[in-house]
Formats: structure tokens, C-alpha cells, sequence
């Protein structure tokens, strides 16, 4: 009887630990693209900005506040160097270049296993062009598969 509690036990802390795991890894992606952070191409042009630090920086963070009143503050404006393209979208500022859930538009949702590369939907599963992410290039005879450059 004791060998079957602790064979119950091994089993439920190997189900605890393969979960801590997996959603741990998940959450550091999430996290990393929440902290992303804009540079302008070109200052705002006669505007006037209520915020100096936009001013003074012309950085826009992810998820920077706007709407109607202060739509300019990112309907259309370029950043790092052309690779990033920042809308309104509901009262949130984001990439249309780069946000799975604004991809190419405001609203338009990526599925699962793909991500936002220069506004459109791409599977980076199994892409050598977008391995596991955007511009994540497989080298020559390395196929890209479960998002994994010569996944074995």
C-alpha cells in the first residue's frame, strides 16, 4: 500500500514539474515581447506632446495609451528604423509589423504556431526562413522543423 501512495505521489509531482516547466518557458516569450519598446524614424512634427519624456526621447513603449484626442501619438508612425509600424489599435499602441494579434492591421489575429513578420501571418514551425521566429534563418542543409533549426 505504501509503494502504491508513493508511486501516485512520483506521478503527480512529474505532472506538477513538466507543467511548471512548460508554462514558465512560455511566460519569459510573453514577457520579453511586453517590454519592447519603440524608436522614432522621425520626431513628431507640429505637435504638441503634453509628455516630455516623448519629446525629449521619441520612444513609444508597447501598449502606450491613445485615443481620439492623441491618436497621433502612434496612427502611422515609423520606428527602428523601418521595422516597426505603430497604429492605434482600440485605445493601445502596436506594431502591425510585428503583434500577433494586430498583424498587418488592427484585429487581425495570427493562429496558433505563427507569428507577425513584416505585417503578415508565417508559420515558424517549419519555415528556414523564419525558424521559431521572425528572421531566424536555418543554415544551408539545416531544416527547420517543431521551430528548431535541424530538430533531430
Amino acid at each position: 500500500m505504501a509503494s502504491n501512495n508513493l508511486l501516485k505521489l512520483a506521478t503527480i509531482l512529474f505532472l506538477l514539474t513538466t507543467l511548471f516547466i512548460s508554462s514558465s518557458s512560455y511566460k519569459t516569450l510573453e514577457d520579453e515581447e511586453e517590454e519592447e519598446e519603440y524608436v522614432l524614424d522621425t520626431p513628431f512634427a507640429n505637435t504638441r506632446l503634453r509628455s516630455r519624456f516623448l519629446a525629449s526621447k521619441n520612444v513609444i513603449k508597447k501598449g502606450t495609451t491613445c485615443s481620439q484626442s492623441n491618436k497621433y501619438v502612434c496612427n502611422g508612425v515609423s520606428a527602428n528604423n523601418g521595422t516597426s509600424l505603430l497604429y492605434c489599435c482600440k485605445t493601445h499602441c502596436r506594431n502591425v509589423l510585428g503583434d500577433r494579434n494586430n498583424c498587418g492591421q488592427c484585429g487581425h489575429k495570427c493562429a496558433y504556431a505563427q507569428r507577425c513578420c513584416g505585417g503578415t501571418c508565417t508559420n515558424v514551425e517549419d519555415n528556414d526562413a523564419h525558424c521559431g521566429k521572425c528572421g531566424r534563418t536555418c543554415s544551408y542543409g539545416a531544416k527547420c522543423e517543431n521551430g528548431f533549426c535541424g530538430y533531430a
